[in-house]
């Protein structure tokens, strides 16, 4: 077998991603179902010249890749949960200090402890609004070892590009299934380096001025350049303000540098769209039991198909509403009482026919469960 193919875990493909894509520091707790990340992290990583700690709590390890983020490193943490609860303070506190850095939550059931060996999507809504007040967020997913490669490296990129944390919402059964993983040459898949600030040493140094582009260039702090970092509200420099004009500023630029460019995010799989007339949406590992649906009945006649979400936050609305127009019914198929469902239905012209096929006991939803809400939307003749 090539040395390129591997049979591992899901939580063990984010880890080889997280190096391919430049990682080089790692914080993080051990909390079930993401520990493997853990584990294999503190393996991998000192084998190629980076840094591992375990902390001693998820807040803990949320600040430490915060301060070794704005040192200049490509940074991450795992855990579920309960230890993605803790983190919220100091993921609003990266968004405001616009500092890159990833986050992965491998769900369980919950709230609180609930399931810890069990499946669940329930954190899709605390991805969102976890951190308080009004910001934006990217949070992406994965069904198989493929894509959460590809989907970790890119979440490195855009943490870089948009200089925001980005959340990897990964669940209990792609972290824990083994399948069939090709990693990719150095140098096949883009990476997306820190952009550097230009700026010498003894020159006014602005830390929150974008670009005409958008973007934000850096400079590693502790470097040659001295300037101040906060989560109060403040000024191109870093310093704390009050004054209206520069919180609105500052408050539009954090929220529009995600939501506009909400379709050069987002990324998506779609199955069979062009002649459904019945439309499943999914994504995690809901998505595959929602393939195998697609899949084995078309064969009879049924016009099934399926556009699997990738990323979740910014929610891709006009995408969804293009890929759902011709469609009679639309069935959301996830492990929620319906999150993405409620999401869907702000998209699409006629809500009335949007419909969930969902479980929330920690056993994996499976196509009969998906049928079953088939046949009920056939037998209604809705």
């Amino acid at each position: 077998m090539s040395e390129n193919v591997k049979f591992i875990q899901g939580n063990e493909v984010c880890v080889e991603a997280a190096l391919y894509a430049g990682l080089d520091f790692y914080a993080g707790y051990p909390i079930t179902p993401s520990t493997e990340i853990t584990e294999h992290m503190a393996v991998r990583l000192p084998q190629i010249g980076g840094k591992f700690l375990q902390m001693e709590d998820e807040i803990a390890s949320m600040c430490a890749i915060i301060g070794a983020s704005l040192t200049g490193h490509k940074v991450m943490t795992a855990t579920s949960g309960p230890g993605f609860s803790l983190m919220q303070e100091a993921l609003g506190y990266a968004i405001m200090t616009e500092i890159p850095c990833v986050i992965v939550n491998v769900q369980r059931g919950g709230p609180s402890t609930g399931l810890p060996t069990n499946v669940s999507q329930g954190d899709i809504y605390q991805a969102r609004w976890g951190a308080h007040g009004d910001h934006a967020i990217i949070a992406m997913t994965a069904s198989n070892h493929q894509d959460v490669f590809e989907t970790t490296i890119k979440a490195f990129n855009l943490a870089e590009t948009y200089r925001t944390p980005v959340i990897l919402l990964f669940d209990e059964v792609v972290g824990h299934m083994r399948e069939k993983l090709v990693v990719p040459e150095k140098g096949e898949i883009p990476l997306v380096d820190r952009l550097r600030t230009s700026v010498k040493e003894g020159v006014d140094y602005h830390p929150y001025l974008p670009r005409e582009d958008g973007r934000l260039p850096m400079s590693d702090f502790g470097g040659v350049h001295r300037y101040n970092v906060t989560g109060l509200y403040h000024d191109m420099w870093g310093f704390p303000s009050n004054n209206p004009g520069v919180v609105q500023g500052l408050h539009r630029h954090l929220v529009d540098k995600i939501i506009n460019n909400v379709n050069q995010i987002a990324s998506y799989k779609e199955y069979y769209l062009k002649d459904a007339e019945t439309i499943l949406i999914s994504y995690g590992s809901s998505a595959r039991s929602a393939l195998h649906v697609v899949e084995s009945r078309r064969p009879r006649g049924e016009r099934l198909g399926l556009l699997e979400l990738n990323t979740l936050w910014p929610f891709p609305y006009q995408i969804v509403r293009e890929k759902c127009a011709n469609a009679k019914h639309i069935i959301v198929v996830e492990m929620n009482i319906g999150q993405i469902l409620r999401a869907v239905k702000r998209a699409v012209e006629n809500p009335e026919r949007v419909f969930l096929a969902n479980r929330i006991d920690g056993v994996f939803i499976n196509p009969s469960d998906i049928r079953n809400i088939i046949r009920f939307i056939q037998g209604k003749g809705a």
